[in-house]
């Protein structure tokens, strides 16, 4: 959306009809959220400005704090789920006070334990992305909300590279963790095409996120790695294909 509210209604709209349950956001401020001596990673050279800064394009992806009421409220008129991602402590507070339900965190924020204590203690369902990190960090973080007294959480299983190829998505992790964790397990898949969904379907995946835009060629360093509205709708047929394929066990 690149902080263009109106353009993120649009998105909302488009993933909605493409059969999106919920649409999920990031909040943050660039000035918490990076430096301003941080590099850009080589996907990042690839899809923006070699002119612009990390920081530069960081801001640019702000959604303003005022903007977010208003797509909450879209949401609720169009009756899908609207997530967001807190990238600090400050940001959680600020969606647990406007009624975001349902948090997610991004992979690189599992060792943030002070953010997972937060959000485990408003009670809220949570995903857990677990992209670079080692089994004993999701257990430390898995540990803090079962300590606390919530069930409330779930993971899903990530490779952080845009887009991810064959070798690397290691799908097996799934059954994995599931069986290790007991928990509801998804998959954030920032593959090519809708194969490694319908897998992870397959493996026991409750939760598919794919990343969403309405053209490849927007400014930006995501949109290339995102599916189109009609390449979505093609990955939700497939998934709900596949649900009905593998049926029940009894």
């Amino acid at each position: 959306h690149g902080g263009d509210v109106g353009l993120a209604k649009k998105m909302i709209t488009s993933a909605k009809e493409a059969g999106a349950d919920a649409v999920k956001f990031q909040t943050f401020t660039a000035d918490a959220f990076v430096s301003r001596s941080t590099p850009k990673v080589l996907y990042q050279k690839q899809t923006t400005s070699l002119n612009e800064s990390h920081y530069e394009m960081i801001r640019k992806l702000e959604l303003k704090r005022e903007d977010h009421r208003p797509l909450i409220e879209y949401c609720n008129e169009l009756g899908v789920d609207f997530i967001s991602t807190p990238y600090d402590l400050d940001s959680a507070s600020f969606l647990h006070d406007a009624g975001v339900n349902l948090f997610k965190t991004a992979s690189a924020d599992i060792v943030d334990l002070l953010l997972h204590e937060f959000l485990a203690q408003t009670g809220k369902p949570v995903i857990i992305s677990t992209g670079t990190a080692t089994f004993e960090e999701i257990e430390s973080a898995v540990s803090l909300y079962r300590s606390s007294g919530s069930m409330q959480y779930s993971l899903l299983h990530c490779v952080s590279n845009y887009p991810c190829s064959d070798n690397s998505l290691n799908m097996r992790v799934i059954p994995m963790l599931q069986s290790s964790f007991r928990t509801i397990v998804g998959f954030s898949d920032h593959s090519l095409g809708n194969q490694a969904a319908v897998i992870a379907v397959a493996l026991g995946a409750k939760i598919i996120e794919k990343h969403f835009t309405l053209d490849k060629n927007m400014p930006g360093p995501d949109h290339r790695a995102s599916v189109t509205p009609d390449e979505f709708s093609e990955l939700v047929h497939s998934v709900r294909r596949a649900e009905i394929i593998l049926g029940t066990s009894l």
